[in-house]
This record gives structure tokens, sequence and C-alpha cells, in this order.
């Protein structure tokens, strides 16, 4: 079976009747996924608090800092992430949970305007999740300091 036909069969697209986008995998950290290997036996705590054990390296820049880790994952299955109506999804569809709030971009996104795509013009393309380009924690692109503009060759000496 092809991954295009997998995805087809998986239990979110059956579920849901939501249409699926080829993806590369998610860009996590390495030695982090599944999460569910270090959260399996820990009991699951829903409560605002900042983070001292683990996960210290996350600094959450999102929505103003509004946001909390379990408000897109799941407190109870780790290895998914959950949409504001409690349905679950993989981390490859990410752009259903970032589309939520981020809908022009959602539908820029789909239609080619925002993200970068790859493949054939008329068939297969390959969708770069949000989190390829953005870092979910804190989303906007760190500024970049200029560089000096190139020398006229009439000024070197």
């Amino acid at each position: 079976m092809d991954s295009e036909a997998a995805l087809a069969q998986s239990p979110q697209v059956q579920e849901h009747k939501i249409p699926k986008y080829i993806t590369p995998p998610p860009p996590f950290s390495e030695g982090i996924f599944p999460c569910s290997d270090c959260h399996k036996d820990l009991k699951p705590n829903p409560k605002r608090r900042k983070l001292e054990l683990m996960h210290t390296d996350i600094h959450l820049k999102h929505a103003g800092g509004e946001q909390w880790c379990l408000d897109c994952h799941d407190l109870n299955n780790r290895d998914k992430l959950h949409l504001i109506n409690g349905k679950l999804i993989d981390f490859e569809e990410v752009y259903y949970l970032c589309g939520q709030c981020h809908g022009t971009i959602f539908r820029d996104w789909k239609a080619g305007v925002h993200g970068k795509r790859t493949g054939e013009w008329n068939g297969k393309k390959v969708y770069r999740l949000c989190t390829n380009c953005h870092n979910p924690h804190q989303p906007h692109f760190k500024p970049l300091k200029p560089k000096r503009p190139p020398e006229r060759p009439s000024d070197i000496k």
C-alpha cells in the first residue's frame, strides 16, 4: 500500500471526513517522540504551571502568552494533538490545529499561497507542515540582522 492510500485509510480521515494532505514528518527534536515513552507512567496534570523538570527549554510565546501546553497537546494521549471540538489528530495533521485560529493562513496554505509545497503541478504534492517553518511555541520568525551591502567595484582598492 502506498503512503497516499495509507493516509486515506487513517482513522482520522475516515472518522472526520476531512481531506488528507501528504506532508513530510513533523520536525521533532531527536528522541522526543513518541511523547508516551516518557508520559506513560506520569499522572496527567492539567494545571497551568511553569515546567521545571522537563521541557524547560520551551518558552511558550504564542497568542500573547495565553496558550498552555494542553491547549494543543492532548492530556490523555500525549502522542496526539486535539482540536477545539476534542477530536484527536496526529502531529502530521497539525495544519488543522493551526487553522482553527489562523483560518485565512490555512486557506492560503491549502491554495499554495502560504508555505511550501513540492511535487507535480497537476498531480501529487507534498505540503510542508506549519511546524516545518514555524516553531509552534514561538511561531513568529526572529528578526534577521541585515548583511552589509556588497562593495561597488569602483570602491575596491
